[in-house]
């Protein structure tokens, strides 16, 4: 029943039914730019908690129309460097791995945040929009299953993403700051 109610909301979302004014179709403008485009770049700054303690790191990402995403370790200076390539959730290393403990009952890691936010933005399950002062508010979990990931996103005026929150189960366990995003 849940599964319904969800397709029946998106739906309506992409039929222009929603009652927010605006806020869903500019969501949907962003998606479709992303579905249309050749690449992406953006800089995440990555906090994972893991409820005793967070951890930190900022990450170079590129990403291809498909929504594989390259990235390079820009922080901290001890993995500065590494590089890596996420298809389809999985990870490998130009060269040097990295190790982080997984997380929200094994469903992410912190190196998968990016990946994670920019495949929710393309094809989750948008529940709501609305604006929270100057920022748009977007609520997509990243599947229609029962133990799907949470995400919040937060456009600025020009609907370029600014941060997002990942969560599992009610808990936020990764954030994200994003600067320099761009489309082609």
């Amino acid at each position: 029943m849940k599964k319904a109610g969800l397709v029946l909301a998106l739906v309506c979302v992409l039929s222009g039914c929603g009652g927010e004014s605006g806020e869903l179709e500019r969501a949907m403008d962003l998606r479709a730019k992303l579905l249309q485009c050749s690449a992406c770049q953006f800089e995440a700054q990555v906090t994972a908690d893991y409820g005793d303690g967070t951890t930190e790191f900022s990450l170079s990402c590129q990403a291809d129309g498909a929504g594989d995403l390259s990235f390079t370790v820009a922080a901290p200076e001890s993995i500065r460097d590494i590089a890596g390539t996420v298809r389809d959730g999985r990870v490998t290393f130009d060269g040097t791995a990295l190790e982080f403990l997984p997380m929200a009952d094994g469903h992410i890691t912190p190196i998968l945040a990016p990946w994670i936010f920019l495949r929710t933005l393309r094809g989750g399950n948008l529940t709501s929009a609305g604006m929270e002062g100057e920022l748009l508010r977007l609520s997509i979990d990243d599947s229609f299953d029962d133990d799907a990931l949470h995400l919040d996103i937060w456009l600025d005026q020009q609907d370029v993403p600014v941060r997002a929150e990942i969560l599992y189960d009610g808990r936020r366990y990764l954030s994200l700051n994003v600067a320099g995003w761009s489309i082609v």
